[in-house]
């Protein structure tokens, strides 16, 4: 797997948000509500860390958690009909520090605290102003497709290196042995060797392996 696509089953939303009615018993202690945090927290950060790049394609609703989801993904593109909205504030929810810091590192303090403490509804062009999104297009889901395709036929083994990177810099890690050891696959692979002569021959590269 070179790259992967998340997307929503159907056009009508990407994620509507947590299933509200499961939370008398779901949310309802100290340790029940730490729990959720704690599988909220660790889905968000498998598809952060995700070796490949990960790709939302958002039609539709995108509230709550589901934003939480989308913001965790490399590159985020949406519909004109999509809509946007961290509700918490309104249902009394508290989101944990780790969460937090996660929507923070891709809004930046003041959508983060807009979206927050408003639980307004965005548009999809408010979206893509606040950083949301990156793009907003007609068939999001064959734009993104095309782009998973484009970024399939480069090198997988460089496309890993600058992933680790951005993970490694976002989360504020010290030890950036394993993000090295990456860049000096990506040099030492039959990848660097065939797109230079590529490159020589001004003729496209086929990368095989990952």
């Amino acid at each position: 797997m070179r790259v992967c696509v998340l997307r929503g089953a159907g056009e009508k939303c990407f994620v509507s948000g947590a299933n509200i009615s499961e939370f008398e018993t779901q949310r309802n202690s100290a340790a029940s509500v730490a729990h959720y945090n704690d599988m909220v927290r660790r889905t968000q950060q498998s598809v952060f860390r995700c070796r490949v790049p990960v790709i939302a394609a958002i039609s539709g609703i995108c509230y709550g958690g589901g934003l939480g989801l989308a913001l965790s993904c490399d590159m985020r593109y949406a519909t004109p009909h999509s809509r946007f909205r961290m509700p918490a504030a309104c249902m009394g929810l508290g989101y944990d520090c780790e969460n937090m810091q996660s929507i923070l590192n891709k809004l930046g303090p003041q959508a983060t605290a807009e979206a927050f403490f408003t639980t307004r509804v965005y548009d999809a062009a408010s979206a893509q102003a606040m950083g949301m999104v990156l793009a907003v297009v007609e068939d999001v889901f064959a734009h993104c497709t095309a782009l998973a395709y484009e970024i399939a036929d480069n090198a997988p083994l460089t496309i890993q290196a600058p992933k680790k990177t951005l993970v490694a810099l976002a989360e504020d890690e010290k030890d950036m042995t394993s993000v090295k050891t990456a860049i000096d696959a990506s040099f030492k692979s039959n990848h660097y060797a065939g797109g230079r002569l590529a490159f020589a021959q001004k003729r496209s590269p086929q990368f095989t392996g990952q």
